[in-house]
C-alpha cells in the first residue's frame, strides 16, 4: 500500500466534483486500500478521493475501533435531525469551525467489491459521511459556515498558511 499526499485548500482538485466509478476494478480496490492507509497516516477518520487528487466518487471512513470501510459512488438517501458541532478537515489543517449537519443519515453505495451497501449512521459517523460526500461534490466544510466566519478563515489561511503542527493540533480532522 502507498501513502497518498493529502491535497490542501487552494488545490483545484478539491473544487471539482468526482466522477462516478463505473466498475470496481482491482485498480480501484488498490486505490481504496491506499486511501485507508493515507487516512490513518494523517490521523483522520474519513477521507474522500479528491483529497488525495483522485477525481472519483469514493471515500473511506473509520467506522470505529480501527475498522475502515470503503464507499464507492455514495449518496445520502435520507437525513433526519439537525445538529451544530465543530469540524476540521485534513485539507485545511488546523482550521476548525461550527457546522450544521443532519443528526443522522442513510447512505447507499457500493463496497470495495462492487456489492451494494446501505448504512445508517448517526452522531459523529453521520457528520463524517456528510463531510466526505461534500468533498465528492467539490464542497468544503468552510462553504457551510456563515460568510463572516468563512472570510475570517480565508484571511487566516492567507496570512498564516498551514503549519506541520496544525494537522495534529486537535482530533477529528475529517
Amino acid at each position: 500500500m502507498a501513502i497518498l499526499p493529502v491535497r490542501l485548500y487552494g488545490d483545484p482538485v478539491l473544487r471539482r466534483p468526482g466522477k462516478r466509478v463505473d466498475q470496481v476494478t482491482p485498480e480501484i480496490a488498490k486505490l481504496l486500500d491506499d486511501m485507508v492507509e493515507s487516512m490513518y497516516d494523517q490521523l483522520g477518520i474519513g477521507l474522500a478521493a479528491p483529497q488525495v487528487g483522485i477525481e472519483l466518487r469514493m471515500l473511506v471512513v473509520d467506522e470505529g475501533r480501527g475498522v475502515a470501510r470503503a464507499y464507492v459512488n455514495p449518496r445520502i438517501v435520507e437525513e433526519t435531525g439537525f445538529v451544530v458541532d465543530e469540524e476540521g478537515c485534513l485539507s485545511l489543517p488546523g482550521i476548525f469551525a461550527e457546522v450544521a449537519r443532519a443528526e443522522s443519515v442513510v447512505v447507499e453505495a457500493e463496497d470495495r467489491t462492487g456489492a451494494p451497501i446501505r448504512r445508517q449512521a448517526s452522531g459523529l459517523l453521520a457528520r463524517v459521511f456528510q463531510h466526505e460526500i461534500d468533498h465528492l461534490d467539490g464542497i468544503l466544510f468552510i462553504d457551510r459556515v456563515d460568510r463572516v466566519t468563512r472570510d475570517q478563515i480565508k484571511r487566516r489561511i492567507r496570512r498564516e498558511g498551514f503549519s506541520e503542527e496544525a494537522a495534529t493540533a486537535r482530533a477529528f480532522a475529517l
